[in-house]
């Protein structure tokens, strides 16, 4: 019997979701162990991954009145945005940006299986104060390495790495993205209708920051489908009305795996505890409302982000002490934000909630506050411009870009009042527009109380999107800066201007009842004009920006030639401090030599530093951008060769415009080997 497309896409875009939170559930705890390995994986992860795949999407209610063809243009949309992204994927291994960071934690814990990252001293010079071992992304605690970033995106670019390597790894991210879109396609089938899933799915493959982003061994796509894949669970959750007092059903299991789902996000990304705070409030408003989902989700939910807590603390501390400048309030307003929910569920499940949908003049209050909003964004960079960055380098480097694209130079000028222009950037300025007028009418409807089912995607989005236009909280220049808009705000513009193109559409439909042909068209017209208007600057955006090229492309080749050209007892030595920060990863983590590099080395030192590793039965390996360093240095001794050489594209940086064209990456190392 043919499954139902209702059934079809309902289940199939849930699963994601599902999939990549029962492989976290497992993996995270087994790396905590130091257990995460491929064997243990095989043993304890995959049978809960298939077990969880087939038993959650058999809860998801079907979809109504879908026909075939948004089912099968959404997974055409999914499979061709997969394979356009893997064709294109991205080979960044030498850490300049995240993406490195994160491929080289990947390469750590899928060949070792634990944290942290031991510094083999007595494998290299014990002691010898001359050495260093920290490096970009790698922060050195007493005779360990923690990796920068939290373990999610890891743990699933590793199953990656375990089944093709450094090639296999770094598709893995690829097939991130593109079930990133088809989570959104889900949850807009959801809260639109079926018939506007491919577009919404569309217009969200096209954009720029969705590709880049999936190019790379970026953490987004897996934050993409956690948070947007949360919301399509607790949406199936709340189909079906059930009380506090009855029994377990399949909503319940749904809203447990809601908000373990958005909870797990916070594994991926530690900037996700901000995004969770409307959720705790959410929980409640459906205990004041006496629905049973509420504890189940509000126990997934604490599942989900105590995991990504001991994954911050625990795993990554010193990268939190880094970020403790915007960390530290973050924990305290939270913490402020569960005690307020606290007390104020306690004091209006005693009291009554007010009846604040009778109020007749709020809906419109609520909708028109929504616009001026969008006018204040709009209009900030006139009258509210951003300086500081609270970083000297930060500072630097946007003051380079600044001359680069003949800007007048201020370093501490931030842009962060261009953000809502960002976002016009990529996705048209009709979209923005059609998101704007969208969100205030189901705004108003919400108050109104006709639209339950939009409550906590509205909470959790606009609170997104607010926050995240307010201060975003990055580099400014693109597309780096995109990133903060890709995993919720760009999809959230997307959802609101999708559901006024379909609202705009019946509107203009029901308009035309009883009118001639010419007229009857009016729909199709205004429903083709609407995605127009979304996809035709999207899309230009797209051709004439980045995406026709392949960045750092031979770094894996180059990488392959370097670590067969070292000795498998080999110790390595950085002599070159303005390549140790890029490379010091690659020869630990990637090679698997001890390694350690020299900031201000002198003959001397270089010649101790060597008869210490040699003195130990090893050969001593020297690395720097430039042979003649080496040889200065180490003199007759070294005999230079140069295993890799990368030169290749890169991305551009702009500040007030979207990236066009590339920039050159350039990578050279030199290596000489003294046998012992």
């Amino acid at each position: 019997m043919r499954m139902p497309a209702g059934r079809l896409l309902a289940r199939v875009t849930a699963l994601p979701a599902v999939a990549v939170g029962a492989w976290l559930l497992v993996a995270f705890p087994l790396l905590a162990l130091g257990l995460f390995t491929p064997l243990a994986a095989a043993i304890v992860g995959v049978p809960a991954v298939v077990a969880a795949c087939a038993l959650v999407p058999r809860l998801v209610p079907d979809l109504e009145d879908v026909p075939w063809w948004p089912v099968a243009l959404v997974l055409l949309i999914t499979v061709a945005f997969a394979a356009v992204q893997i064709a294109y994927h991205a080979e960044a291994l030498v850490i300049r940006r995240d993406p490195a960071s994160y491929a080289m934690y990947t390469v750590w814990i899928a060949e070792n299986g634990s944290l942290p990252i031991p510094l083999q001293r007595d494998l290299i010079a014990g002691d010898d104060p001359s050495l260093s071992y920290q490096s970009l992304a790698q922060y050195q605690r007493g005779d360990v390495i923690w990796p920068q970033f939290l373990a999610g995106a890891p743990l699933l670019t590793a199953v990656g790495h375990w089944l093709g390597g450094l090639d296999g790894m770094l598709l893995a991210t690829p097939v991130l993205g593109a079930l990133g879109v088809l989570t959104f396609a889900g949850l807009t089938a959801r809260l639109v209708g079926a018939r506007w899933a491919p577009l919404a799915a569309l217009v969200l493959a096209v954009c720029l920051p969705q590709q880049w982003v999936s190019r790379f061994t970026y953490s987004e796509p897996a934050t993409q489908i956690l948070l947007l894949g949360g919301l399509v669970l607790a949406y199936d959750a709340l189909s079906r009305r059930t009380a506090l007092t009855d029994r377990w059903s399949s909503r319940h299991t749904l809203a447990a795996a809601a908000g373990l789902a958005l909870g797990l996000g916070l594994v991926v990304r530690i900037d996700v505890l901000r995004d969770l705070l409307p959720v705790v409030g959410f929980v409640g408003l459906l205990l004041l409302a006496r629905r049973g989902q509420a504890l189940p989700l509000l126990g997934g939910l604490a599942v989900g982000t105590g995991m990504g807590l001991y994954a911050g603390f625990g795993l990554s501390e010193p990268y939190l002490d880094y970020l403790s400048d915007s960390l530290d309030p973050l924990l305290m307003i939270s913490g402020g934000v569960v005690a307020l929910t606290v007390v104020a569920t306690a004091a209006l499940w005693r009291h009554g909630v007010p009846r604040v949908h009778r109020v007749r003049w709020l809906p419109d209050l609520m909708a028109v506050l929504v616009l001026v909003a969008m006018i204040g964004f709009a209009l900030r960079p006139v009258f509210w411009p951003d300086y500081g960055h609270g970083s000297d380098f930060t500072d630097q480097w946007v003051a380079a870009v600044q001359r680069y694209e003949g800007l007048p130079v201020e370093g501490s000028r931030t842009y962060y009042d261009h953000s809502l222009y960002w976002v016009g950037w990529y996705v048209g300025l009709g979209t923005v527009l059609f998101a704007s007028f969208g969100l205030a009418m189901v705004v108003r409807r919400i108050v109104q109380r006709r639209a339950p089912e939009w409550v906590l995607p509205v909470m959790l989005l606009v609170w997104t999107v607010g926050t995240t236009l307010l201060r975003p909280a990055i580099t400014p220049d693109h597309p780096w800066a995109s990133r903060r808009l890709i995993a919720l705000v760009i999809p959230a513009f997307i959802l609101f201007a999708v559901w006024f193109a379909a609202r705009l559409t019946r509107y203009c439909d029901t308009a035309v009842e009883g009118a001639g042909p010419l007229q009857r068209s009016l729909p199709a017209v205004a429903a083709a004009t609407a995605a127009a208007a979304m996809l035709v600057p999207t899309t230009v955006t797209s051709a004439n920006g980045i995406m026709g090229y392949r960045q750092d492309i031979g770094t894996v080749e180059a990488t392959r030639s370097l670590c067969e050209h070292l000795p498998d007892d080999g110790s390595v030595v950085v002599v070159d401090s303005g390549m140790a920060g890029n490379y010091l990863p690659l020869f630990r983590n990637v090679c698997g030599l001890p390694t350690a590099s020299m900031d201000d080395p002198t003959p001397p030192d270089v010649e101790r530093v060597v008869a210490e590793i040699n003195g130990r039965g090893r050969d001593a390996v020297l690395a720097a951008s430039d042979w003649t360093l080496i040889q200065d240095l180490a003199g007759d001794a070294a005999e230079p060769v140069r295993p890799f050489h990368v030169i290749a594209d890169m991305d551009p940086s702009t500040l007030m415009k979207p990236p066009t064209g590339s920039w050159t990456f350039t990578g050279s190392v030199w290596v000489a080997v003294i046998p012992a």
